[in-house]
C-alpha cells in the first residue's frame, strides 16, 4: 500500500505560489499593448486568446502576490491600474459586459463567442476586490467599470431572470432559472448605482432539492459541477449569511461538495481515477477534450457525460468546504501522479482509464484561479476581507435581505 506522506499547509503554499505565477507570467505585460494586463485562458490551447474571468482572477492574484511578499506593492499596484486602463478603452464589449473571449494583443472578440454575463461578473469582483486593496486610482476606475455594467439590460423582462448569453448575430437565449455559480450577479445587480434591478431577481430562479444519500436537502445544480458551488463563494463569504427563506449558501456547498465526493467513492468500481481522495467532479480537459463532469445530485445524463476524468481544482476549489477531504485529495494527487505537478502546480486534469493513463500538459486559467483563491481564503480570509468591504457589496446583501447570524447589522459585521 503506498504510504501518502503528509505536507499540510506546505503543499498548499507551493500550489497557491505557482498558481499565482500562471497569473503572472501568463499575462500580456507590454506596455505599449492595446492589450496590457490580459490573462491567457489556456497555457497552450489558446495561446493569444484571453479569459476575461482569467483577468478577474489575475486581479485578485495580484493582491495575493503583495500580502505574500511575492510582488511589490508598487508594481502591482501599477500592473492593476493599467489592467483596469485596458478594459475602460480598448477590451470589446456591449453595454458594460465584455466578450468572453479576447485578443491578448487588441482586447478585441475572438472565437465568435457571446457577450458573457457571468465571466463579465467574475472580472468585476477581482477589479472591486484590488479596488478595495489599493484604493486610489485603482478603486476609482474599479467604480467606472462597475457603473458601466447595464444589468437590466441582461434581464429577460418577460420572465425576470437573467439570459444566459447574448451575441449581436442572434441575440440573447437561455436563462438563469436555476441556482448555479451566479449568486453575485443578483448582488452586484441590485446594489448598482446606474443600471440596478429589481431584488426579486434573486427569488425567482428555481431552487432544487435532492438529498444524495444521507446528505439531505441539497439545493443543486442542473449539472452537478463543483465550480457552480464555487465561483461565488471564493468572492462572497457566505459562512455566516442567511436569505429570508433560510437558506445559507455556504453550508449548501459544503453539502454538495461531500455528495460529490461521496459520489465518486460509490462509483470507484466504474473508473478507477474516482475513489475517497480523488474526487471534485467540475468541467475540465479530459483525453476527449473539455468536458463537463458532475456528480450527484443533478439533472444531467451523467452516463454521457462522465468518463473518468478527475481534475484536482475540484477539490482544491472546495477546501473552504471541506478542509480535512480537499487536503487529502491534494497530497494523493502531489504523491502519486508526478505527471499531474508542473510549473504552475496541479495541471487541469488526469484520467486512469483505458490502457494507458492520461494527463494534461494544459493549465485552464479559471480552474488556476479557483483553486487559488479558495487556498488563499481558507489559509488568510484576504479575497473575501477586501471584497466584503466594499459598499455595494455589503448594499446589495443587504438588499437582498440576506443576514448575519453572528449580528444583527450586516453592515456593521463586515466593515
Amino acid at each position: 500500500m503506498r504510504i501518502i506522506k503528509k505536507y499540510g499547509k506546505e503543499l498548499l503554499y507551493k500550489e497557491l505560489r505557482k498558481s499565482y505565477n500562471f497569473f503572472i507570467k501568463e499575462a500580456n505585460t507590454d506596455k505599449k499593448s492595446k492589450g496590457f494586463g490580459l490573462i491567457k485562458d489556456k497555457t497552450i490551447l489558446a495561446n493569444n486568446i484571453s479569459s476575461i474571468a482569467s483577468v478577474g482572477y489575475g486581479l485578485a492574484a495580484l493582491v495575493i502576490g503583495v500580502e505574500h511578499n511575492w510582488i511589490k506593492y508598487k508594481k502591482a499596484y501599477d500592473r492593476v491600474n493599467r489592467t483596469l486602463e485596458t478594459f475602460i478603452n480598448n477590451v470589446e464589449g456591449k453595454n458594460g459586459f465584455y466578450y468572453h473571449f479576447v485578443n491578448m494583443q487588441t482586447g478585441k472578440r475572438e472565437w465568435n463567442c457571446e457577450v458573457s454575463i457571468i465571466d463579465t461578473a467574475i472580472f468585476i469582483c477581482g477589479a472591486i476586490t484590488a479596488g478595495e486593496y489599493f484604493g486610489k486610482e485603482v478603486k476609482n476606475k474599479a467604480n467606472i467599470l462597475y457603473k458601466r455594467i447595464n444589468w437590466e439590460w441582461y434581464r429577460n423582462k418577460e420572465n425576470n431572470l437573467f439570459y444566459m448569453g447574448y451575441k449581436p448575430e442572434k441575440g440573447f437565449w437561455g436563462q438563469w432559472n436555476g441556482y448555479a455559480e451566479q449568486l453575485i450577479m443578483y448582488i452586484l445587480g441590485v446594489s448598482s448605482p446606474t443600471y440596478p434591478i429589481d431584488k426579486s431577481m434573486y427569488y425567482e430562479f428555481n431552487r432544487k432539492k435532492k438529498d444524495y444519500k444521507d446528505i439531505k436537502d441539497i439545493i443543486y445544480t442542473y449539472c452537478g459541477r463543483l465550480f457552480t458551488y464555487q465561483y461565488s463563494h471564493a468572492w462572497t463569504d457566505f459562512r455566516n449569511l442567511t436569505d429570508i427563506n433560510g437558506v445559507n449558501w455556504f453550508e449548501n456547498s459544503v453539502k454538495a461538495t461531500k455528495a460529490n465526493r461521496e459520489y465518486c467513492i460509490d462509483n470507484k468500481s466504474k473508473f478507477k481515477t474516482y475513489g475517497e481522495n480523488s474526487w471534485g467532479l467540475t468541467s475540465c480537459l479530459s483525453p476527449k477534450g473539455y468536458i463537463g463532469p458532475g456528480a450527484e445530485p443533478c439533472d444531467t445524463n451523467l452516463e454521457i457525460e462522465n468518463d473518468g476524468t478527475i481534475s484536482p481544482c475540484g477539490a482544491i476549489g472546495s477546501i473552504v468546504f471541506t478542509p480535512k477531504e480537499s487536503i487529502k485529495a491534494i497530497e494523493y494527487y502531489y504523491n502519486t501522479f508526478r505527471k499531474l505537478w508542473g510549473k504552475y502546480g496541479f495541471k487541469d486534469g488526469f484520467n486512469l482509464e483505458g490502457e494507458k493513463s492520461w494527463f494534461a500538459k494544459e493549465y485552464i486559467g479559471i480552474d488556476k484561479g479557483i483553486g487559488m483563491l479558495m487556498i488563499e481564503n481558507y489559509l488568510n480570509e484576504t479575497i473575501w476581507k477586501y471584497f466584503m468591504k466594499n459598499e455595494y457589496v455589503i448594499k446589495g446583501l443587504e438588499m437582498l435581505e440576506f443576514t448575519d447570524t453572528k449580528s444583527e447589522n450586516l453592515k456593521l459585521n463586515k466593515v
